[in-house]
């Protein structure tokens, strides 16, 4: 060291720690070493390197071992006190370190030596203070504060050493006028602080000095390996760079994300833990009486409170950020303006202490030095902006999660009549979940724009002012009269938007039935008429959607063309208004990146006002969903009122305390041991009252003890109703027996499922006692755990235990078959087995895919009626619960599937486990079964007692019943049972999964291929998720036609060209300004223009590029719009005519819903956004381009730089491209299951609520929304992540290009308007490039749509050309109705087996002809023949002497009649389902109506034949449903008509009535009936018997019965 301080006299150092000059002062200690400057920079340097000396080994050496000890998830444990303030404080050192460096090169730039003193220390200071929090860093994390004690030590002495060099320059009267003196005493405040921020740790940690150090636990999420999402925990850098993110996003491309991959929430952005506080504030509000706020005020005041502070936050970062954005234009101006400086001196700076000395303002004078503050403004800049950003989001989405809870739990409390009678639709509640709750989230995202926008525009117009004085204001007043245009196309375009949005779920509910009924429409050869109503919808919706892409091209122009505009004004005028005009490069470039500025609050300002008034309205709509009706409240007090005695409500907390009396586990334990033993303990008294009531007592002698003893339910004097009209249920009088079979009989419509709701406390209670007993055996399982009471709350006592219900309409989850049947029970595989066997299921497993793990539900796999009914009742056997209410099971099941399922699930599994089973049925055959019947009609009870009672009371309604039975006796042919396997419904289900396995999708196999494990697979499959779908672009873009491609290449390319040209031209233009200058100075012209120098040609052609421009700004945005509009429309057209000529086939191997997705999100996204993508994509992408193209022009040296910056760019996107494709994948499908959940909810409420299972759908809403959150959150993150890094790309290209441009300028005379010039295009890059990787990112998500679409695009259709042509056949073909069927062989498919082996059959005209066989003989197929539905690949069906296969499609199906096992009914009106081609006359209808016994049932609808059908017929009953489909057939007059099983849903009398009436209306043509009940083909012409897809028997039935061995005798035994 101290030979450093004395260099011999004749050294000529160029380099010296205190510089070499021989007359220095610097060496000179005559008043004490502390007085020379020198030496108090060099006492400086000594804490620094005691702690790099220090810290080194520890970091290196001390590691390894340390952390093995502590097992902690991912070492983001931050637990030391002040460790937030701690990393803010070494950041602000380390900028004021910079700054140090900075003053000392400057101000050393004066003396001809180097002087290392001025920054040497300062440098050692800056990679002290990095250390020192990298030491901080790892000792935090491992956890170990001992080693703390080298740190402290270092702030004492480095606090020291800056006191004393603070004290020594205040004496010598240095002042704040000097730099160094400020950033000195700045380094004393935060050593000092720093100083403090240690001791804290101590105090805290009392890890010395202290006798027992404090213990700390890591919080709960960090101690959970499940928990990946580490924003919260980690330090502030790692937050503001999302650097724990690296490893994630990098990872991504070895392995695809999915939920496993992003593990858990952390507790505190859980749904539940949100919906806890959402919930806190609601209540709050509520609480002071009368002041309380109403409607929607209330839910604004809670969410305020719940959810205000994270985002006041967020807009102070966003209020930081804009500041921090004007110091971009500032610095531009100081660099060009100190370089234009035609005089380079400067003055001499102060000596003082024998050092250089140099005042702040001379300090920011330096070109160099803007460069860098330049630098560090952006990359705080960015940071901030990036932090708002985030914020934001996370609180809108935990606000999200938070609502939908809310609004979930709602539903659990819904009163089912609100649903029935349509005020709250499915669709309703699912557009709150899906829209309303993300508008509010949206809405927290755009936020802190309301604030920050104001503050920007006026800080933006301030500087402006300052810059170009009053012409400014003129510029900033043509964006000002632009806004409110803007505004109104942004309000234009959120209306086109949803007329667009009305016309495409029209178009959508359209289709929906057009798929759904897709079967129907081929056979009846309507498919036409209602793809012409399809498109005729479509077209509406494309005139809405031109609208809508007007408006978009209108709002892209504007946002392109008004900074064109405002500079053109601003420029114009400023030249006229003052005659010296001074235009420097400075103030040109500086205001022109300060319009730019300008510009984007104002664009972003119509979207937030949008999505302001879009907020209004969703909380609008939400405060009414949360203030409809709700189902127990009410009831719950009129029954106290009208329940007279106080038995009752005993009754009801015996029930409750019975079912907490034993805690779930050890009662179905007890219940599995020893299940008869108990139930025989538990209820002596009624068997003996079985004893005698068998010997015909009468009521009136029983006790009454007995009688409450053994009634389960009792309504007495009942009436209910489901809306406020008359009562649907009046004077209802019944009782139900423990343990007993109850059926409820009655004809189609006379409230027997009402009564079952009644009784579940679902219908409105007008008056009346609904007494439900508590259960005599206390095995009830104790479903009332804490939780369930908790969520009940609200002082509800429950007043019945649960109830397993299997409603008529059959409900699935969209769960595996097994979750469906054991519904959240634990799985008992020998009762299992029995269920699925009582419901004869097994062979239905067998054919699925996966067995019984096979999805089912909306989204699975689409099983039919009856083998969804037999799940559904496999689920209310499956339960454990005393009560069982089966509505109508029997409906969808064949004859040998009823019986079974009567025998073995309802007779057999029930009765054995004395389980109370109440059953609704039309089969009068098991009334014998029956230990209580309860007879309706006409919605009130008819009679009821046990079949015996109704004899002898009632006995012309017995007769009517023995008539209808069919069946005196109860004689079960078991063989016949026994053989009852598989049925029509497994054949199709076979079909469809044979087929499966022939075509599956390409997305499947592509999942497929990613779940082997196959390396080089994984790889290449890694590979293809990689690069950019460039195929689905190509073929995008070749729908548009060549013309319009080329139109938008050339418009694009154009209109950036022009864009750099007007740039260019103003450079130009303002070099000259100064060479003008320059020169004007050197001839003494008092004004420039006196010496030749005119603006008004420069100005024009300013003026023609910047008009050329805006209309070029208007052709791109027109040419991109109108392309998409056009593939849009092209695209639509061709797979709706695919799909619509597609074969059955498609429809049966492909799930609807998948086909329906094409309709709905895929051309959802054609439509509307992919268009504006492409554009954003192409803007940013060309402007990027030209940026650097205009930088390297400037600065040929740049190129260099950009190569590194380049390879950065590029890494960056492709990891983060397939990141966020995933991601977005997850989030997209998250949302599904969360969404069908809500809907599915809504569907199964009563049965939910019936089984009191609302606490474990809860749960289960809490775990899909919390996966929806975290995906979402993630991807929120990954965009934070690309966008941190790509502006810090852009912080360095604009740092390189600033400093590359200075020196250019600086040494080889660049003119300084090239400067600017390039300066300002640096600032556009940083601007850009995020928003070229985002776009290229969700332009890839959305070209999957194309490519999802173009795959359906490939289905061949069926052939629907014949031979000959519609002429050629004979115009009432066919009269006769004679069919000849000659070795006829037909297959599904070509890959498939036959399912007809060469049959033969003569069918002469007007015979009536009935098939009959096992379910999967081949009698469907055999009338699917006649339509040329499946594939006749041997032998012909000829009818009148025309062989069908040589008819065009269209005009055989359109001249036979069928009716389909299914019911099939569109939305519309009843004319319009009878006769869609509007051929019939009014009478011709009456007529098919009065054949169908529909008569009475239309002339009573408001508008007869004009009435309206809601969608799937809903508003009728199944049964009536059959019947108009059996109308439609007889409008129809054709002379064949075929019954396909088409009486299966309705009760005997009716069918009988219909049996008859078609044998006269039907009389002189060929009837062939595929028989469901055997009898109904008794009095056939002929019959024929099928098995396995051959002809077994063929002859009269008395033919046939005659043989006792004949199959057929045996059939018809067995339907006795």
């Amino acid at each position: 060291m101290i030979s450093r301080y004395k260099p011999s006299p004749g050294s000529t150092m160029s380099l010296a720690f205190c510089g070499n000059e021989n007359n220095s002062v610097a060496y000179n200690v005559d008043g004490g070493v502390l007085n020379n400057g020198c030496f108090l920079d060099a006492l400086n340097v000594v804490p620094h390197v005691f702690l790099l000396f220090i810290t080194f080994p520890i970091l290196f050496i001390g590691w390894g071992s340390q952390s093995s000890k502590v097992h902690i998830h991912h070492s983001t444990w931050l637990h030391f006190p002040g460790h937030n303030l701690r990393w803010l404080l070494t950041f602000v050192l380390l900028f004021i370190l910079v700054c140090e460096i900075a003053e000392g090169i400057v101000s050393d730039g004066f003396s001809q030596s180097l002087h290392l003193h001025l920054y040497m220390p300062a440098g050692l200071a800056f990679m002290a203070g990095i250390t020192s929090i990298i030491y901080y860093h790892n000792i935090e994390t491992s956890n170990f504060p001992k080693l703390l004690l080298a740190l402290l030590i270092y702030w004492v002495l480095a606090f020291i050493m800056k006191t004393i060099k603070f004290a020594k320059y205040t004496e010598h009267g240095i002042g704040p006028r000097q730099l160094r003196y400020c950033i000195t005493g700045l380094l004393v405040l935060l050593y000092g602080l720093l100083l403090a921020v240690e001791i804290n740790v101590i105090l805290g940690r009392r890890y010395m000095c202290f006798a027992d150090p404090t213990e700390v636990k890591p919080p709960e999420d960090l101690q959970d390996l499940g928990v990946r999402f580490l924003q919260p925990f980690v330090n502030l850098l790692s937050k503001a760079t999302y650097w724990w993110m690296n490893t994630f996003i990098t990872s991504a491309h070895r392995r695809p994300i999915d939920l496993k991959v992003i593990g858990k929430l952390p507790i505190a952005m859980r749904a539940l833990t949100n919906y806890m506080k959402l919930r806190k504030a609601f209540e709050e509000q509520k609480k002071p009486q009368g002041t309380a706020p109403q409607g929607p005020k209330l839910i604004w005041q809670a969410l305020r409170k719940a959810f205000g502070r994270p985002l006041i936050l967020s807009i102070t970062f966003r209020f930081l950020a804009d500041l921090l954005g004007f110091a971009g234009p500032l610095c531009i101006s100081g660099i060009v303006h100190h370089i234009s400086k035609d005089n380079r001196t400067i003055q001499q700076p102060m000596t003082l202490l024998g050092i250089y000395f140099i005042s702040s303002k001379e300090f920011l004078e330096n070109a160099y030095v803007l460069a860098v503050l330049l630098f560090f403004a952006l990359l705080l800049q960015r940071t901030f902006l990036q932090a708002s950003y985030y914020v934001a989001i996370e609180t809108g989405i935990n606000l999200r999660g938070a609502i939908q809870t809310k609004i979930y739990n709602k539903i659990m409390r819904l009163c089912t009549s609100n649903m029935s009678m349509g005020e709250l639709t499915v669709a309703q509640i699912c557009n709150l979940v899906a829209i309303d709750t993300n508008q509010l989230m949206w809405f927290f995202f755009l936020c802190p724009n309301l604030w920050a926008m104001p503050v920007q525009i006026i800080v933006g117009v301030i500087l402006l002012y300052y810059l170009l004085g009053i012409s400014a204001l003129i510029g900033a007043t043509v964006i000002a009269v632009l806004a409110p245009v803007q505004y109104f196309v942004a309000t234009k375009l959120s209306q086109t938007q949803k007329s667009t949005l009305e016309y495409s779920s029209e178009r959508l509910k359209k289709t929906n039935e057009l798929l759904r009924g897709i079967k129907l429409l081929k056979l009846y050869a309507w498919e036409h008429i209602f793809c012409d109503s399809v498109e005729e919808t479509r077209g509406k919706e494309l005139t809405s959607l031109q609208a809508f892409a007007l408006y978009t091209s209108i709002s892209i122009f504007m946002n392109a063309a008004i900074p064109i505009a405002a500079v053109l004004t601003t420029f114009v005028v400023h030249v006229h208004i003052s005659e010296d005009a001074d235009l420097s490069p400075a103030v040109a470039f500086a205001s022109l990146s300060l319009f730019h500025i300008l510009v984007t609050p104002l664009f972003l300002l119509s979207s937030v006002v949008r999505s302001t008034v879009k907020a209004l309205v969703s909380v609008q709509k939400l405060s009414e969903f949360f203030s409809s009706d709700e189902i127990g409240d009410e009831q719950e007090t009129r029954a106290m009122l009208t329940s007279g005695s106080s038995n009752h409500n005993q009754n009801r907390y015996q029930a409750v305390s019975s079912s907490k009396a034993f805690p779930s586990s050890s009662s179905s334990l007890s219940r599995h041991l020893q299940p008869l033993k108990v139930v025989n303990r538990k209820r002596p008294p009624r068997d003996d009252w079985n004893n005698y009531s068998l010997q015909g007592d009468h009521e009136g002698d029983r006790p009454s003890h007995d009688m409450d003893q053994d009634i389960c339910i009792k309504i007495t004097s009942g009436y209910f109703t489901w809306t406020d009209g008359p009562p649907t249920l009046s004077n209802v009088d019944i009782k139900i027996p423990f343990g007993k079979l109850t059926m409820i009989v009655g004809q189609v419509g006379c409230g027997k499922s009402s009564l079952l709701l009644a009784t579940l406390g679902e219908m409105q209670r007008v008056s009346g006692t609904v007494t439900w007993n508590s259960f005599p055996n206390l095995e009830s399982e104790g479903d009332e755990s804490p939780t369930d009471r908790d969520a009940a709350g609200d002082g509800d006592i429950r007043k019945r235990g649960a109830v397993a219900y299997a409603s008529q309409k059959p409900w699935l989850l969209n769960a595996t078959l097994v979750e469906n049947i054991t519904f959240e029970m634990p799985m008992i595989k020998p009762r299992y087995k029995a269920v699925i066997e009582a419901c004869s299921l097994q062979p239905d497993i067998d054919i699925l895919p996966q067995g019984d793990q096979t999805e089912v539900g909306e989204r699975g796999i689409i099983l039919s009626g009856g083998q969804k009914q037999r799940i559904s009742v496999a689920r209310a056997l499956y339960q454990q619960t005393n009560l069982v209410f089966l509505d109508d099971p029997f409906s969808a099941l064949d004859i040998h599937l009823s019986d079974h399922l009567m025998q073995d699930g309802i007779l057999k599994l029930l009765r054995e486990e004395k389980r109370t089973v109440v059953l609704v049925t039309h089969k009068l055959q098991y009334l014998p079964h029956a230990d209580w019947i309860i007879a309706m009609k006409d919605g009130t009870i008819q009679t009821e007692g046990t079949l015996k009672d109704i004899q002898n009371s009632e006995p012309e309604l017995f007769e009517q019943w023995k008539t209808l039975m069919h069946r005196q006796d109860q004689e079960f042919e078991k063989e016949t049972v026994a053989a009852s396997m598989t049925d029509l419904e497994r054949k199709n289900l076979r079909r469809a999964m044979y087929s499966r396995e022939a075509i599956r999708t390409e997305e499947d196999e592509e999942e497929e291929s990613l779940e082997s494990d196959d390396d080089d697979n994984l790889s290449q499959v890694m590979r293809q998720r990689a690069t950019i779908p460039w195929r689905s672009c190509g073929t995008y873009l070749s729908s548009a036609g060549l013309l319009l491609l080329t139109l938008l290449l050339l418009s694009q390319l154009l209109k950036h060209s022009l864009m750099v040209a007007i740039d260019y031209w103003l450079a130009h233009w303002t070099s000259h300004v100064i060479a003008a200058k320059i020169e004007a100075t050197a001839r003494n012209c008092s004004v420039v223009q006196d010496c030749g120098f005119s603006h008004s040609w420069y100005l024009s052609v300013f003026s023609v590029l910047c008009c050329l421009g805006i209309v070029l700004c208007l052709a791109t945005s027109v040419a991109v719009e109108w392309t998409g509009l056009k593939v849009a429309k092209e695209l639509h057209h061709s797979l709706l005519n695919k799909i619509i000529l597609a074969p059955m086939r498609l429809f049966e191997t492909t799930p609807l819903g998948s086909i329906l997705n094409r309709f709905s999100t895929d051309t959802n996204t054609i439509d509307q956004h992919i268009p504006t993508t492409l554009e954003c994509l192409a803007r940013s992408t060309l402007l990027c381009v030209s940026a650097l193209g205009v930088i390297s022009y400037v600065t040929p040296v740049f190129l260099i730089a950009l190569l590194p910056l380049a390879v950065a760019c590029y890494f960056i996107q492709k990891y983060f491209r397939v990141a966020s494709r995933d991601l977005q994948q997850l989030e997209d499908s998250t949302q599904l299951p969360l969404l069908s959940h809500f809907s599915e909810t809504v569907e199964g409420l009563t049965t939910i609520r019936a089984l009191r299972y609302e606490p474990r759908f809860r749960q289960r809403l809490l775990q899909f929304t919390d996966a929806n959150n975290i995906a979402s959150l993630f991807l929120t993150a990954a965009n934070r992540w690309l966008e941190v890094r790509m502006e810090y790309v852009g912080a360095c290209v604009v740092l390189v290009a600033a400093v590359a441009s200075i020196t250019n300028s600086l040494y080889n005379q660049l003119s300084t308007g090239l400067v600017g010039l390039g300066l300002t295009y640096a600032l556009m890059v940083s601007n850009y490039m995020n928003w070229m990787v985002r776009n290229l990112a969700d332009m890839e998500v959305q070209l999957g749509s194309v490519k999802r679409i173009n795959g359906l695009l490939k289905t061949e259709p069926e052939n629907y050309e014949g031979l000959l042509t519609v002429s050629q056949v004979p115009d009432g073909w066919p009269r006769q109705g004679e069919i000849k069927i000659q070795n006829l062989s037909v297959r599904y498919d070509a890959t498939l087996k036959p399912v007809l082996k060469n049959v033969n059959a003569h069918i002469n005209p007007g015979q009536k002809v009935g098939i009959c066989g096992r379910t999967g003989s081949g009698k469907s197929s055999f009338s699917l023949a006649f339509f040329r539905m499946v594939d006749m690949f041997e032998g012909r069906i000829v009818i009148d002497d025309i062989d069908i296969a040589k008819l065009p499609l269209q005009t055989l199906r359109s001249r036979l009649s069928i009716i389909l096992q299914d019911p099939i009914l569109f939305s519309g009106t009843i004319r319009f389902n009878l006769d869609p081609e509007m051929k019939a006359t009014d009478q011709m209808l009456w007529e098919a109506l009065d054949i169908a016994q529909l008569k009475p049932v239309v002339k009573s609808l408001p508008g007869g034949l004009d009435a309206t059908v809601t969608e799937g017929g809903e508003n009728f009953s199944q049964g009536q449903r059959q019947l108009f489909c059996l109308a439609r057939a007889f409008v129809r007059k054709s002379s064949i008509l075929i019954m396909d099983e088409a009486t299966a849903s309705i009760d005997m009398a009716t069918e009988s009535i219909l049996q008859k009436v078609v044998m006269t209306a039907f009389a002189d043509r060929t009837v062939v009936t595929i028989a469901h009940r055997v009898h109904t083909i008794l009095n056939a012409d002929l019959v024929i018997v099928m098995k396995r897809g051959i002809i077994l028997e063929y002859d009269r039935p008395e033919a046939l019965l005659d043989k006792e061995d004949s199959v057929f005798t045996s059939f018809v035994r067995a339907d006795k």
